[in-house]
C-alpha cells in the first residue's frame, strides 16, 4: 500500500535529544528496504503559490493559503504492507521528534 508522508514543522518539538535519529541513515535504510519510493525537501513558504478557481476566475496568490505556524517542509512516498508498518517507518524519522509526520494512504480509484 502506498502512503504519502508529509514531513511538517511543529511549534513544540521533543526536548529529549538523546538517541536522536539521523535523517540520512533513515533515508538510506528505507531506500535499501524498498519502502521509500521517492522523497525530497520543499522550498520555504515564501516560494509557495496558491491556485484557486472561483466562479470561473483564476485566483493566484503568493505564499501558502493556510495561516499556520506549522508548515510542510518535505515529503516521502512510502510503500508499506499496511498502516502499522507506515507508522513504524514514520516513527523513526527525525521530524517525528522535531516536528510532526502526517501519513495519508492513496485512494483506490478503481473502486
Amino acid at each position: 500500500m502506498k502512503y504519502l508522508m508529509f514531513v511538517c514543522t511543529d511549534t513544540a518539538p521533543d526536548t529529549d535529544r538523546s538517541d536522536w535519529p539521523d535523517v540520512e541513515a533513515w533515508v538510506a535504510e528505507n531506500d535499501r528496504r524498498g519502502r521509500r519510493l521517492d522523497g525530497n525537501a520543499l522550498a520555504g513558504t515564501s516560494a509557495a503559490t496558491t491556485v484557486r478557481v472561483r466562479n470561473g476566475e483564476l485566483l493566484v496568490s503568493d505564499g501558502p493559503f493556510a495561516e499556520t505556524k506549522e508548515m510542510i517542509v518535505g515529503y516521502d512516498l512510502l510503500e508499506c504492507a499496511d498502516l502499522d508498518e507506515a507508522i513504524e517507518v514514520a516513527r523513526a524519522h527525525p521530524m517525528a521528534r522535531e516536528g510532526r509526520i502526517e501519513l495519508r494512504p492513496f485512494m483506490d480509484l478503481d473502486d
